[in-house]
C-alpha cells in the first residue's frame, strides 16, 4: 500500500521514504520468528500470583501462503500505540496494588501476551494460561475434573476484541478461570451458560446499540447505513443494533460488512464497494461503523478521496482513536459522534508514563519494541509520526536502528490515551485483585496453591469496588452497569478535538448535558437531514408506501375528527369526545359550537318581524271589525264572535313561530306543535263551519239543504273538531312527548333541536289539520259562485289552496334540510299557509268596509242577493228540463226563451225539445224571488 506523507521540505520526503514499505512486519521476537513458548510472552514479572493478559498489540498476523500448510505461528504487523498502552495500565494497575496494602505483602506478577487480533494467536496463548503451575514443559493435562488442578495463572485480563473473547472464554471456562476484558462489549458475552466465567468492565453491546439508536432517533434520522466488520463482533453488533433501531422506528438502508482481517485479498475491493454505496445513497447521511480501528483508517482514507461528508456513528472501538483524528483531512468526512466507555482518573497512569522511559525492557519486548519506532520516527510530524510506528517493518526497522540514537518524546503517548479503555484495564486488574483478596482472607496466598481459579471466580461475583467515590460491581450477566460517554468530535485551533458532548446513563436510558452549551450541540445535530421521506408534520399522519422499509412512506392529512400533534405519526388520533371534533389537517380536537336558530339571528329576526307584522294585521282586522259590527260585510262573515275566534286562533299560531326560536328546552318543544296544531286545527274548524252556512244559504237543491241543516251545527262541530286535534296532541305528550336534542351530524357544531318523539304523532296532527282543510276546501268549492260582494267561499278556496301548497312542498323541504335552519323551514310553511288563509279571509271584507261602503248597506246586498237569486231560479228550471230530458232517454238539444209580461209580475218559458210538443214552463214571480233573497239575507 502506498502511503502519502504531508511534508513541508523536499529533504524530509526523502528520508521518510527511504524507511517506508509496503509489508509492514513487525516480528513479536525481534531477532527471528517464535522459537520456543517463552518468545510468545510480550510482557512478564514474577509474583506470588500471576495473571495473564490478552492484548492485541499488532492488528494483524501475516500469513505468508493463502492457505496455511503448516501449524505454525506466524509474525504478526501493525504495532497498535492504542493497545500498547492498555498493556502499561496493566502492568501500572498491577504495580500500584504492589505498593499499596490491599494484598497484605501478596504480590501480583503478570504475563501479557500479544494475540495480533487473531483468534488463533489467542487461542495458543490461552493453551499456555491452561498449563499445570511450575511445569517446565507447558502441559495441559486432560481432567475430568479440574477442581484441584493449579494452572499457569489464576486469572485473565482481556481481550482486545470481543471475537478473540469469545474463543478464549470457551477454553477457560474448562477450568472457570476468571476473564475480566476491558473491551469485549459483545452482547452475547452476558450469556452465563455460554461463558461462565467471563466478565467485563464495561457495558455490553445492548445498552451502546440502544444509546446509538436513542440518539438517531433523538436527532430525527430514520434513514441510516452500517458499517460492521464481517466477525462475530461485528455481526453480533449489526444484529443488535437492528433490533434497537427497529424498536426507535429507525430503518437501515444499507448494511455493508468488511472482511475482519486486513490480509483479506478482497479487503479494498469491498472498500471500495462501501464508498461507493455511501455515494449513491445521497438520503442516507448518518453512518454507523463497527468495526476495528486500522479498518477506520482504511474506509476513511478511500471516503476523503470521494469527497463524502455524512455524519458518523462511532463504536466504542474507534470513538477515542488519536490516529483516526489526526488523519490529514479528516474534517472534509463531516462530523464524528461517538460512544467511548466512561473515564475515570488516570492522573497516576500519567505520570507512570513520564517515567517509562526509565524501565527495563528486558522483560517486556512491546516497550523494547515502542522504544525502537521511536527512534526511526521521532523527526516526523504528529500523524505521519504514528502512521509510521504503524507501518514499520521488521527488516527495515533493525537496518535503520543501527545507526540511530535512542529518542524519547513523552507527548506521544499521553496525545494517544484513550481514557475509556484505559480506566477500564485498570478497573479490571483492581476487580481481580479485590477478588484475590477475598480469597487470602484466612489463607497463606504466597502459596500458589492455596486457592484455584473456580473459587476465585465465586469471589470475584461478590466484588465491589470504589472508583470516583461510587461503588460498582458485576450484575448478575458479569457486566459492569457503567455509563458511556458522548464524544463530539471538533475542530480546535485548527485541529480535530474529541471532546465530551453528554454523559448516557445505561440505568435511565438517557443523556445527561453538563450545560446548555453541550446540549447546543447535540441539538446542532438535528439540522442534518437524513430520512428516507420527508418529516410528517403535526397535522399529517404516514401512510406506508410499496417500499419493504417502514421509513418510507408518504404524509397524508389526518381526516376528519381526527389529529397528530406530533411529528411523524404512524396513525391520526381520534376525537373520543362527541364534544370535540378536529377539521382535516389538525393538530388538536375543538370544542364544539353549540347552534341553534337565536333571536340575535338575522333570519329569525326577519321571521319574527314576519310574526309580529301578522299580529299587528290581526290586531287591525279586529278594529275594522269591530268598528263595522253592524254592516252586512260583519254579519255576512259570521258575525264578530266566529271572526274573533278565527282571528284568535291566527293570533296563537303567530304566536307558535316564537316556541321556534332561541335555544330549545322542555317546554318550547312540547308546546310549539300542540299550539300550532290545535290553533290551526281550530281555526279551519270555523271556516269550515262558515263554508257550511254560506253552502246552506245559497243552495237550491232541497235534498243538499236538507243534509246540511242535518250537519250544521256550528258549536258541537268547532268543539268536536278542535278535541279531536287536542286528543292528538295529548296522547302525543303523554306517549312519546318532545325532547331536546344533541344532533352532532354537523362537523364542528352541537345543534340544540327539538325531537318530535314521534314522526307518527306529528304526521297525524299535520294530517289532521290536512283533512279539515280539504273539507273546507270542498264545501268552499261548491260555493265558489256565489255573489261577487259576498264571495267567501271562493277566497276560502284560494286559502286551503295556499295551504296545501305550503305543506307539500314543506315535508320534502323538511326531510332534507338540517342544521340549526330546520325549525326556519316550518316557521316559514306556518307564515305561509297562516297569512294565506288570514289574508284570503278578511282582506276581501276590509276593503269592502273601507274602499266600497257604498257596497256594505243591506239595500246593496238584498239587491245583490235578488239578481242572483233570480238567475238561480231560472238555471233550476233550465236543470229540471234537461233532467227530464234525459230521463225519455232523449239525446236531443232542448232550445226556447223565456218572456216577461210589460208591468207584470209573472212571465212564461218556451222550450223546444225536437220530437216532441212545445213545452211552456211559468217562472217564479218576482215577489217570489224577493222573499227567497230576504230569507237568504236573514239566514246569512
Amino acid at each position: 500500500m502506498d502511503l502519502k506523507l504531508v511534508v513541508n521540505k523536499r529533504t524530509r520526503n526523502m528520508a521518510i521514504f527511504s524507511f517506508l514499505i509496503v509489508c509492514f512486519v513487525i516480528s513479536a521476537d525481534i531477532a527471528s520468528s517464535c522459537q520456543n513458548t517463552d518468545d510468545f510472552v510480550g510482557a512478564s514479572s514474577p509474583g506470588d500470583i500471576v495473571i495473564g493478559g490478552l492484548f492485541a498489540v499488532h492488528s494483524e498476523m501475516l500469513h505468508p501462503e493463502e492457505h496455511p500448510i503448516k501449524p505454525v505461528i506466524q509474525n504478526c504487523a501493525g504495532f497498535e500505540i492504542q493497545v500498547f498502552l492498555q498493556t502499561l495500565a496493566m502492568i501500572h494497575a498491577i504495580e500500584m496494588i504492589n505498593n499499596s496494602t490491599l494484598l497484605s505483602g501478596v504480590t501480583l506478577g503478570y504475563e501479557i501476551y500479544d494475540t495480533c487480533a487473531e483468534v488463533t494467536k489467542a487461542m495458543a496463548s490461552t493453551l499456555r494460561f491452561l498449563s499445570k503451575f511450575n511445569s517446565s514443559k507447558d502441559i495441559v493435562e486432560f481432567k475430568c475434573n479440574y477442581s484441584d488442578y493449579i494452572p499457569r495463572i489464576k486469572a485473565v485480563t482481556g481481550a482486545s476484541y470481543s471475537e478473540v473473547s469469545m474463543a478464549v472464554s470457551r477454553l477457560l471456562a474448562l477450568q472457570l478461570i476468571p476473564q475480566v476484558s476491558p473491551a469485549s462489549s459483545a452482547e452475547i458475552l452476558s450469556d452465563k451458560i455460554r461463558f461462565p466465567s467471563f466478565f467485563r468492565t464495561i457495558p455490553s453491546d445492548f445498552h451502546q446499540t440502544r444509546a446509538m439508536a436513542h440518539l438517531i432517533c433523538e436527532s430525527g434520522w430514520n434513514w441510516i447505513g452500517v458499517i460492521a466488520t464481517d466477525d462475530d463482533n461485528g455481526r453480533f453488533a449489526l444484529e443488535s443494533f437492528g433490533v434497537q433501531a427497529m424498536s426507535n422506528n429507525v430503518c437501515i438502508a444499507f448494511k455493508e460488512l468488511l472482511p475482519a482481517y486486513l490480509s483479506d485479498k478482497t479487503f479494498h475491493t469491498k472498500v471500495d464497494h462501501a464508498v461507493e454505496k455511501i455515494v449513491k445513497e445521497t438520503r442516507v447521511n448518518v453512518i454507523v461503523v463497527f468495526m476495528r480501528q486500522f479498518h477506520v483508517l482504511k474506509l476513511f482514507k478511500k471516503a476523503i478521496e470521494r469527497n463524502v461528508n455524512k455524519i458518523w456513528i462511532a463504536s466504542d472501538n474507534w470513538s477515542t482513536a488519536v490516529k483516526i483524528s489526526t488523519m490529514p483531512n479528516i474534517r472534509q468526512l463531516g462530523t464524528v459522534v461517538g460512544f467511548g466507555f466512561k473515564s475515570g482518573d488516570i492522573s497516576t497512569f500519567q505520570d507512570f508514563l513520564k517515567n517509562l522511559h526509565e524501565k527495563p525492557t528486558e522483560n517486556n519486548k512491546f516497550l523494547g519494541e515502542y522504544i525502537m519506532l521511536l527512534s526511526v520516527c521521532a523527526h516526523l510530524e504528529y500523524y505521519d509520526f504514528q502512521m509510521c510506528i504503524s507501518n514499520q517493518s521488521q527488516d527495515d526497522l533493525m537496518q535503520n536502528v543501527e545507526n540511530k540514537q535512542h529518542i524519547w518524546r513523552d507527548d506521544f503517548l499521553n496525545a494517544n490515551i484513550e481514557p475509556g479503555f484505559i480506566h477500564s484495564t485498570i478497573l479490571a486488574v483492581y476487580a481481580i485483585a479485590h477478588a484475590i483478596k477475598g480469597q487470602c482472607k484466612d489463607k497463606n496466598c504466597k502459596d500458589p496453591s492455596a486457592f484455584t481459579p473456580w473459587e476465585l471466580l465465586e469471589e470475584l461475583k461478590k466484588v465491589r469496588v470504589i472508583d470516583d467515590d461510587k461503588e460498582i460491581k458485576f450484575d448478575s450477566k458479569g457486566d459492569m452497569r457503567t455509563s458511556y460517554d458522548v464524544l463530539l468530535w471538533k475542530e480546535i485551533d485548527g485541529r480535530m478535538e474529541i471532546t465530551t458532548m453528554a454523559e448516557y446513563d445505561t440505568e435511565k436510558g438517557d443523556f445527561i448535558f453538563e450545560d446548555d452549551e453541550k446540549k447546543k450541540e447535540f441539538l446542532n445535530l438535528k439540522k442534518v437531514q437524513s430520512t428516507c421521506s420527508q418529516h410528517c408534520r403535526p397535522g399529517q399522519m404516514k401512510k406506508v408506501t410499496e417500499s419493504p422499509h417502514t421509513c418510507c412512506y408518504e404524509c397524508v392529512y389526518c381526516p376528519e375528527n381526527h389529529y397528530s400533534n406530533q411529528t411523524d405519526m404512524d396513525y391520526c388520533y381520534r376525537c373520543h369526545n362527541k364534544t370535540y371534533w378536529a377539521p382535516v389537517n389538525s393538530t388538536t380536537c375543538y370544542r364544539k359550537t353549540i347552534q341553534f336558530l337565536s333571536w340575535t339571528d338575522w333570519f329569525a329576526i326577519f321571521l319574527l318581524l314576519l310574526s309580529g307584522f301578522g299580529v299587528v294585521l290581526i290586531f287591525s282586522i279586529s278594529v275594522i271589525f269591530t268598528k263595522n259590527l253592524n254592516t252586512p260585510v260583519v254579519k255576512a262573515s259570521g258575525g264578530l264572535t266566529v271572526c274573533y275566534v278565527i282571528l284568535l286562533s291566527h293570533f296563537c299560531i303567530f304566536l307558535s313561530t316564537v316556541f321556534f326560536i332561541g335555544e330549545p328546552t322542555e317546554l318550547k318543544c312540547k308546546t310549539r306543535q300542540s299550539l300550532f296544531g290545535i290553533s290551526f286545527a281550530l281555526c279551519v274548524s270555523c271556516i269550515l263551519i262558515k263554508s257550511l252556512k254560506i253552502l246552506l244559504a245559497f243552495s237550491f237543491d232541497p235534498k243538499l239543504q236538507n243534509v246540511l241543516k242535518c250537519a250544521y251545527k256550528p258549536i258541537p262541530i268547532v268543539v268536536i273538531c278542535t278535541g279531536i286535534q287536542v286528543i292528538i296532541c295529548t296522547c302525543w305528550l303523554v306517549f312519546r312527548t318532545p325532547f331536546v336534542m344533541q344532533n352532532f351530524s354537523i362537523p364542528g357544531s352541537i345543534i340544540l333541536e327539538c325531537n318530535e318523539g314521534s314522526v307518527v304523532a306529528f304526521g297525524i296532527m299535520l294530517g289532521y289539520i290536512a283533512a279539515l282543510a280539504f273539507i273546507c276546501f270542498i264545501f268552499a268549492f261548491k260555493g265558489r259562485k256565489l255573489p261577487e260582494n259576498y264571495n267567501e267561499a271562493k277566497f276560502i278556496t284560494f286559502g286551503m289552496l295556499i295551504y296545501f301548497i305550503a305543506w307539500i312542498v314543506f315535508i320534502p323541504v323538511y326531510a332534507t334540510t338540517f342544521g340549526k335552519y330546520l325549525p326556519a323551514v316550518e316557521i316559514i310553511v306556518v307564515l305561509i299557509s297562516n297569512y294565506g288563509i288570514l289574508c284570503c279571509t278578511f282582506l276581501p271584507k276590509c276593503y269592502i268596509i273601507i274602499y266600497k261602503q257604498e257596497t256594505n248597506t243591506k239595500s246593496a246586498f238584498l239587491k245583490m242577493i235578488y239578481t242572483y237569486s233570480s238567475k238561480s231560479a231560472g238555471s233550476v228550471a233550465v236543470s229540471q228540463i234537461s233532467l227530464d230530458s234525459k230521463s225519455s232517454g232523449s239525446q236531443a238539444t232542448v232550445s226556447g226563451s223565456c218572456k216577461t209580461e210589460k208591468n207584470s209580475a209573472n212571465g212564461n218559458c218556451h222550450f223546444q225539445v225536437p220530437g216532441q210538443k212545445q213545452i211552456k214552463e211559468k217562472i217564479l214571480p218576482k215577489s217570489a224571488v224577493r222573499r227567497v233573497s230576504r230569507k237568504r239575507l236573514s239566514s246569512i
